[in-house]
C-alpha cells in the first residue's frame, strides 16, 4: 500500500481529503504544518507528499526545501495543494522543484491523476536505477543501430494513420524523414495533439514498455519515410543493452514531462497564451531559421489541435499576433519575428 503524506493547516480540507485518498486505497498520514510535515515523513517515509503553500510555523516552500536537502527523503514526489492561484505563486513552486501543483477546488478525479502520474514516472525511475545497479544487463552486443540498419523503411502519405488508439502495438516506429503527431480524441469528436515527433526520433513506445494497447492514435503531418522494428527485437535489444534501456527510459520521463507541461498549459492558459505556448513550442523543435527568422511550417488545424481549440479560434488568434507584429504568415508558414515577447507571453 503506497504511502501518502498530507500537509494541510485547514482541518476540514485535511480530513476531507485524507478521507478520500483512504477509500482509494492508500495508507495516508497527516500533518498541520511544514515543521510537522518534516518530521511525519522522517517517521514514515511516504511515497509521495501533497502539501499545502501556506501553512504556520513553516510553509510549503520552506517543508519543500527541507525535503530536498534530506538524503531520506530527497526524490519523493511533491505535490502543492493551495487555494494562491497566482502564475507567479505557480511558478516560483515549480521551480523550487514540485512536481506538480492543483488548486483549491479540485476534483477527485484531478487528485487521483496527478498521484497517478507522479508515482508512475517514480515507478520507472526506480525501475531503470535498480537494473542499472544490480547489473541485470549482460554484455552489449544488439544495438539500436544495427536494428535500424537492417530495417526496411516505407512511405507514408500526408495524414496518413499509422496506428490507432486501443491497438495492440506489434512495432517499434523510427522516423527516417518527416513529422508524426500523436492524438486522442473525445467524446465529442474534438482532437488534442499530446506528441509530436521529428525525423530521427522513435515513437509508439509507450504502449510497448508499458504492456498496454495504444492509448492515442498517429499520423503523419507530411510526407514520412518510416522504419518498424518489430516488438520481439526491441524487447531483446532493451534486455540485453542497458544504453538502450537507458535512453528509452529517459525518453519516457521526458514524455510524461512534456505532457504534463501540456496539461498545465490547457488547465491554466487563455486562449492567446495556450495559442503562443503552441507556437514556441514548435519553434523550439522543428525551427528552421531564414534570414534571422524563424519558420514553422504547419497547418491551421494541426496547430490547433496542439493549442487545444478550435481552428477558426486559432485563426483568430493568429490574426492578432500578426498585427502585434510578433509573427509573419506566408500560406500555411508562420514566421517567428519576435521571439522575446511571444516565449515571455506565457511565462
Amino acid at each position: 500500500m503506497k504511502k501518502i503524506l498530507l500537509v494541510e493547516d485547514n482541518a476540514d480540507i485535511r480530513d476531507n481529503t485524507g478521507e478520500i485518498l483512504e477509500l482509494a486505497g492508500f495508507e495516508v498520514h497527516t500533518a498541520e504544518n511544514g515543521k510537522e510535515g518534516f518530521q511525519k515523513a522522517l517517521e514514515v517515509s511516504p511515497d509521495i507528499i501533497i502539501c499545502d503553500i501556506m501553512m504556520p510555523v513553516l510553509d510549503g516552500y520552506g517543508l519543500l526545501h527541507l525535503v530536498q536537502k534530506n538524503e531520506l527523503l530527497k526524490g519523493v514526489p511533491f505535490i502543492f495543494l493551495t487555494a494562491k492561484t497566482e502564475r507567479a505563486d505557480f511558478r516560483k513552486g515549480m521551480e523550487l522543484g514540485a512536481d506538480d501543483y492543483l488548486t483549491k477546488p479540485f476534483t477527485d478525479l484531478e487528485l487521483m491523476n496527478a498521484i497517478e502520474v507522479r508515482l508512475k514516472k517514480k515507478e520507472l525511475e526506480n525501475e531503470a536505477r535498480s537494473a542499472f545497479d544490480g547489473g541485470a544487463f549482460p554484455d552489449d552486443k544488439l544495438t539500436i543501430e544495427k536494428l535500424l540498419n537492417d530495417i526496411s523503411y516505407h512511405s507514408y502519405k500526408k495524414k496518413q494513420r499509422i496506428y490507432a488508439e486501443g491497438a495492440n502495438p506489434h512495432y517499434l516506429f523510427y522516423i527516417k524523414e518527416g513529422k508524426v503527431r500523436s492524438y486522442k480524441i473525445n467524446d465529442n469528436g474534438k482532437e488534442l495533439t499530446v506528441g509530436l515527433y521529428n525525423a530521427g526520433e522513435f515513437f509508439g513506445y509507450f504502449a510497448l514498455i508499458e504492456n498496454t494497447v495504444y492509448k492515442e492514435s498517429a499520423e503523419t503531418m507530411e510526407a514520412c519515410e518510416i522504419g518498424s522494428i518489430r516488438r520481439e527485437d526491441f524487447e531483446e535489444l532493451v534486455s540485453s543493452n542497458k544504453e538502450t534501456a537507458r535512453k528509452f527510459i529517459t525518453l519516457l520521463a521526458e514524455k510524461v514531462t512534456e505532457k504534463e507541461e501540456q496539461l498545465i498549459n490547457l488547465a491554466y492558459n487563455s486562449l492567446r497564451k495556450r495559442v503562443a505556448n503552441a507556437l514556441m513550442f514548435l519553434f523550439r523543435k522543428y525551427k528552421a531559421e531564414e534570414n534571422n527568422n524563424y519558420l514553422i511550417q504547419i497547418s491551421r488545424e494541426d496547430l490547433a489541435h496542439i493549442a487545444g481549440t478550435t481552428t477558426e479560434s486559432l485563426i483568430r488568434t493568429i490574426s492578432d499576433f500578426k498585427n502585434e507584429k510578433l509573427i509573419e504568415t506566408d500560406g500555411p508558414n508562420i514566421r517567428v519575428v519576435n521571439v522575446k515577447k511571444l516565449d515571455t507571453m506565457f511565462n
